[in-house]
């Protein structure tokens, strides 16, 4: 591996544990400034000092959410986007280059793809031109990749989720970001077929905070390499304690009573 690469990934994923907590906060492009993002820099030193690995931002919150002290925390640069608001919701375009990313500090760079949309080719091909100049300059990439569209009756399915990580790993991505299927055996095969680390992404707001933590545990049990997760985390009504949980449970391998000894106000 480009020495480049091996050094920023390790300012994402946690170098004994091989295993990362990810918090996206792109949504303000997708769907507006909703709670938990008013104010990015108090937003992002509650997940520092929860102890979360990396935040992922388009490129003009980054100096929303540098912080200037504290411990270090990597930062993933968006390149893509698009929003409910437009006719074409599923189709996410490139708003950001590799260099600007690395001009910014990034310590990588992600891509969303939306698998069976009518404009997937472009989204394909973006994926695959950014992988090429991610690779020159030794750039980590991380490739969302879901399946929605009209011929897609289940975006959780096994075999589908399987088929959006194995897309993200042939196309060039160092990590991929997917739905998880529900279960340790499903899931454990998309991670199998996937063979790049695979993260789980949160979905909409979960009402429990214990499902939640559930589906982390099995999704690591399963094999997977952590969580990138947003909503979830930064609008729990306290993101530090929730994260200190997550890393009891990602990097500490604890079963979820256990890590939830002595935070039982999380839930």
């Amino acid at each position: 591996m480009h020495i480049g690469k091996a050094i920023r990934l390790e300012r994402i994923f946690n170098r004994d544990t091989r295993r990362t907590i990810i918090v996206p906060m792109d949504h303000g492009v997708t769907v507006g400034p909703i709670p938990g993002l008013e104010k990015m820099r108090d937003t992002v030193t509650s997940l520092v000092a929860g102890g979360a690995n990396a935040g992922l931002v388009h490129k003009g919150q980054v100096k929303l959410g540098h912080r200037m002290q504290g411990r270090d925390f990597g930062l993933i640069v968006h390149l893509s986007a698009g929003t409910v608001l437009s006719p074409y919701p599923n189709v996410k375009r490139l708003v950001t280059t590799v260099e600007e990313a690395i001009r910014l500090g990034a310590d990588g760079v992600s891509v969303h793809v939306n698998l069976g949309d009518e404009t997937e080719g472009q989204m394909l091909a973006d994926l695959g031109a950014v992988a090429a100049t991610a690779a020159e300059w030794g750039m980590p990439l991380l490739a969302m990749v879901y399946a929605r569209g009209p011929k897609v009756a289940d975006e959780y399915a096994p075999d589908v989720v399987a088929h959006c990580a194995r897309v993200g790993a042939e196309l060039g991505a160092d990590v991929v970001k997917v739905n998880y299927t529900g279960d340790a055996d499903t899931f454990a095969h998309v991670v199998e077929c996937a063979c790049v680390p695979v993260v789980i992404a949160g979905g909409p707001k979960l009402d429990s905070t214990r499902a939640f933590l559930d589906m982390v545990r099995v999704s690591i049990d399963a094999g997977g390499a952590g969580l990138s997760v947003g909503r979830n985390v930064f609008q729990h009504r306290d993101p530090t304690r929730l994260v200190q949980v997550l890393g009891r449970v990602v990097h500490d391998g604890m079963a979820v009573d256990d890590a939830l000894d002595g935070y039982e106000d999380v839930l």
